[in-house]
């Protein structure tokens, strides 16, 4: 990784005064540090006099309290007259905490999920492992969603509850990635097809990059259609419902049967959504947007 006073000529970012991640990690890396941080997570008023901040945290000693306060000042913590607050780099190692990131490797056992697999018709069923929540076919193993999901993500929830929160977790972030926003870090995520599908049994595949932080999330063409309104528009009219629906279950989303690579050079992606007697043909250029739609009859076989 390269320090982070180094950025592109381009980039609004004066960093001068910036810090190098291996010294940003060095500071948290401190118990009294962390207890700190969270002790401003916990408080309902903020921002903390610095005396009632040293209470909580349960710090005899001032000046070994305002060492480690010091420490956090200006990169994780900020003062103002009324005391001591949070810099969003000090939330987000509490949420990375709370979140079980640093600290938790739960692994649960596969269990039911709503759906039949596109490929065989077979029931569907999610693991969690790796701090991934993999839903895939029991029968033929067929993978239709392959996704990080934070550990504390698990905390509280049922099976059925946690399956949700994913499902709108993952329609979230790639809606954000493919908008040209990195979910992990803010900077600039670009787009591309790729025919190399792991680990989905696809023809092709979406790879969203970002060019800061290096955030990849692979996913089935059919994903950023989720949010394009004609095809909930299409869909709404048809009595779908597309938002309260897990993206899995649509096959247009997770199957190859729907998808049509009409070129490469440039890319041409079609997709086909049935819905009662007609479908919605959609064309998609290589940085996903829609070039061209068409509703037409089913043609039944007698």
């Amino acid at each position: 990784m390269s320090d982070s006073a180094s950025v592109r000529e381009d980039s609004v970012l004066d960093c001068d005064d910036c810090i190098s991640p291996a010294e940003a990690f060095g500071i948290v890396a401190d118990e009294t540090r962390l207890t700190i941080l969270e002790a401003l997570w916990e408080s309902p008023d903020r921002p903390i006099p610095f005396s009632e901040l040293r209470r909580r945290v349960g710090v005899d000693d001032s000046a070994r309290f305002n060492y480690h306060l010091g420490k956090l000042r200006g990169q994780f913590v900020r003062k103002t007259d009324e005391g001591y607050d949070f810099r969003h780099a000090g939330e987000k190692v509490v949420r990375a905490v709370l979140a079980g990131t640093f600290n938790e490797d739960p692994v649960l056992p596969a269990f039911p999920a709503p759906g039949s697999c596109v490929a065989c018709g077979g029931s569907l069923e999610a693991d969690y492992g790796d701090e991934k929540l993999t839903i895939s076919c029991a029968d033929c193993a067929r993978v239709h969603a392959h996704e990080e999901f934070p550990p504390g993500g698990l905390e509280g929830r049922s099976s059925e509850a946690l399956l949700s929160a994913f499902d709108q977790r993952v329609r979230h972030l790639h809606c954000l990635a493919a908008d040209g926003v990195c979910p992990e870090c803010g900077g600039t995520t670009s787009t591309a097809l790729s025919r190399d599908a792991d680990p989905f049994d696809l023809e092709v595949v979406v790879t969203h990059r970002c060019a800061q932080c290096a955030y990849e999330a692979v996913s089935p063409v059919g994903l950023v259609l989720l949010d394009e309104s004609t095809v909930l528009g299409f869909l709404s009219s048809r009595g779908e419902d597309v938002c309260g629906t897990p993206f899995w279950r649509f096959p247009w989303v997770v199957g190859d049967e729907a998808l049509t690579v009409v070129s490469e050079e440039p890319w041409r992606i079609r997709v086909r959504i049935d819905a009662d007697d007609e479908h919605l043909v959609v064309e998609l250029d290589g940085d996903l947007s829609v070039v061209d739609s068409a509703v037409e009859p089913i043609e039944r076989i007698p």
